[in-house]
């Protein structure tokens, strides 16, 4: 197996790991494995992280769902919202810049960060 599938792999189990123990959303932790380690530019990996967190969050909230850990009302709220949110957030990222988006992206996890702490 090749040094780059062995460091997908690893990337992959750890961020199913943290996406189902903390409930993390793949992308905080995916998005910078991929830019830092793995190589993929900035953009690919907001794009990749998207997609891999599909079947993540299935699985995930499956897992939930059999225990009764789901609240439906705010699937059904805030689910849709979500979706058109993604899809402009989508189109914004795509007009940024590749270093300004990293430094976005930082400030947003640093923020997110200090909120949980706080609270």
């Amino acid at each position: 197996m090749s040094k780059r599938i062995a460091g997908y792999l690893l990337a992959g189990a750890g961020t199913g790991i943290l996406a189902g123990f903390l409930g993390v959303g793949g992308g905080v932790v995916l998005i910078p494995i991929m830019v830092s380690l793995l190589a993929v530019s900035q953009h690919k990996a907001h794009g990749t992280s998207l997609l891999i967190i599909i079947p993540v969050a299935l699985a995930g909230a499956l897992t939930y769902s059999l225990r009764g850990d789901i609240n439906w009302v705010l699937v059904a709220t805030v689910g849709p919202a979500s979706i058109l949110g993604a899809v402009i957030g989508a189109r914004s990222m795509m007009k940024v810049e590749p270093r300004r988006l990293r430094q976005l992206f930082g400030v947003y996890v640093i923020a997110v960060a200090v909120v949980i702490f706080v609270r």
